[in-house]
């Protein structure tokens, strides 16, 4: 039986698909490279990517050589990634249940999927069960602090005089490396490896804008919830506080942490 807040993210990411390519999916992608190369995926690796979202790490994972493997709980990400990773064989599934025998894969790779799992050590105990002995993970979330890329809405929401809703939480864990480390060890992974990936997002604000603007995420259950007038006292806002810092090119830049924990089954 899923939980509160795993019903919560069932329903948050339902039919977002398009909407999360056209917005935050580029900012997510910035890690694909380093969760593979932690998971040492590379030609003849069979690795399954959970929550595989457009696929953008599941086609990067075939770019390589490797045979893969993609799930999604959200069905509209399941058809995306299908489209965009021609070659991987994608199907829908929901953590922290996964329709694979034990020791299934070589690696297995989840970016910023974990910390959307109402109980993440169960999820990466199943995450364990389907690799081989021997075999790697690689994950990704966001890090506790540090991170720009959401605060221009946030600020936009405070400006406009927009309350939040309180939403369901998962079991909480500290957003931190060694937080994150000590997670992967506690569901039995060996040789964990924990640290953080820095990097800034360049992007145009009306695609920023798009992401929440089309409901994408809990920033856009938030948004789209408003009404009318209040939608467009918060886009207003928006658009002052990503003017302020526009560069000459047209674009804003997100200064943007990650932690990217690796271990050995």
């Amino acid at each position: 039986m899923a939980g509160e807040f795993d019903t919560h993210e069932r329903h948050m990411w339902a039919g977002a698909a398009d909407a999360y390519a056209g917005s935050f999916a580029a900012l997510c992608a910035a890690t694909a490279g380093a969760l593979l190369d932690a998971a040492a995926v590379g030609a003849g690796t069979r690795v399954l990517d959970v929550g595989t979202g457009p696929g953008t790490v599941a086609a990067a994972a075939l770019a390589r050589g490797a045979e893969v493997v993609a799930v999604d709980a959200e069905p509209s990400m399941v058809a995306l990634a299908a489209a965009n990773a021609p070659g991987a064989e994608v199907r829908h599934a929901v953590l922290p249940r996964l329709p694979f025998a034990d020791g299934s894969f070589d690696a297995v790779v989840a970016n910023f999927v974990v910390n959307h799992v109402e109980d993440q050590q169960a999820a990466l105990v199943e995450l364990r069960r389907v690799v081989r002995p021997g075999g790697r993970l690689a994950v990704t979330i966001w890090h506790g602090t540090g991170n720009e890329a959401m605060s221009l809405f946030n600020l936009a929401l405070d400006e406009a005089g927009v309350e939040r809703p309180v939403y369901p939480a998962p079991v909480d864990f500290a957003r931190t490396a060694e937080g994150l480390r000590g997670l992967l060890e506690q569901a039995g992974w060996a040789g964990v490896d924990s640290g953080e990936v820095a990097w800034t997002h360049r992007e145009d604000p009306e695609v920023w804008w798009s992401g929440p603007a089309g409901g994408v995420a809990g920033i856009g259950l938030v948004v789209t919830g408003q009404t009318p007038e209040m939608f467009a006292r918060v886009k207003s806002a928006y658009d002052r506080l990503a003017a302020e810092r526009l560069a000459p090119d047209g674009l804003i830049a997100l200064p943007a942490v990650a932690l990217l924990a690796s271990g050995q089954c």
